[in-house]
């Protein structure tokens, strides 16, 4: 009989997609539910589009009042309701580039509690407060009101190691099948996208408890 700390939930993400900050938060919570373990894994999801799903630039060439976005934007509301978090969107910088931000993730990839309380200070800085997700000043200054040490961090992500292990991760996404952000697997191979699939996350970690 397989016990709830033997599972595993991979959340792969970029920090500048508002459905991604939906996942981030809920995703916690599914973990803390079923007892799996939560490992983050930053990637560039940039890169992910141009290898594997370059579909999303035409949805994104919509017009904003066209009636697939109302809809988009209204259940972006619904969802950020629920999971009681602020999403201002767009931002102004939307859409950000996201590169500073994602190595500075990277670079906490093998601390996962100091992971997390960056990206959650990130997505606040961006989503919340409206700030420049490309800029390294904001990062750092979300990283320091995380507790972390803010320069330090962004002095490590430029470095090539950093640069490579985002690289690579990213590369085994694409490799495992994913095609933006937020993929899920849940141990390992059963993947699941987006937010809004996140009761079948749960689902698939209570199935898997049970065997």
């Amino acid at each position: 009989m397989g016990t709830p700390d033997t599972h595993q939930i991979e959340f792969f993400f970029d920090l500048s997609s508002p459905w991604t900050y939906l996942g981030f938060t809920n995703v916690q919570r599914v973990a803390s539910r079923t007892g799996a373990t939560l490992l983050l894994r930053p990637v560039l999801v940039g890169a992910v589009f141009n290898a594997v799903n370059k579909f999303l630039y035409e949805l994104r060439a919509l017009p904003a009042d066209a009636p697939r976005m109302r809809h988009a934007w209204k259940v972006l509301d619904d969802w950020a309701a629920l999971a009681g978090i602020t999403i201002n969107f767009p931002p102004k910088a939307h859409p950000a580039r996201s590169v500073h931000a994602m190595r500075m993730a990277s670079a906490l990839e093998d601390d996962q509690p100091a992971l997390l309380a960056f990206a959650k200070a990130a997505f606040e800085a961006y989503f919340g407060r409206d700030e420049n997700l490309d800029d390294p000043d904001v990062l750092i200054a979300a990283a320091n009101g995380a507790g972390l040490d803010g320069a330090a961090i962004h002095t490590r992500s430029v470095t090539d190691e950093i640069k490579a292990r985002l690289r690579a991760r990213t590369d085994d996404l694409i490799a495992r099948g994913g095609y933006g952000s937020p993929t899920i697997f849940v141990d390992r191979d059963d993947m699941y996208f987006g937010n809004d699939q996140l009761p079948l996350v749960e689902f698939a970690l209570q199935r898997a408890q049970r065997t």
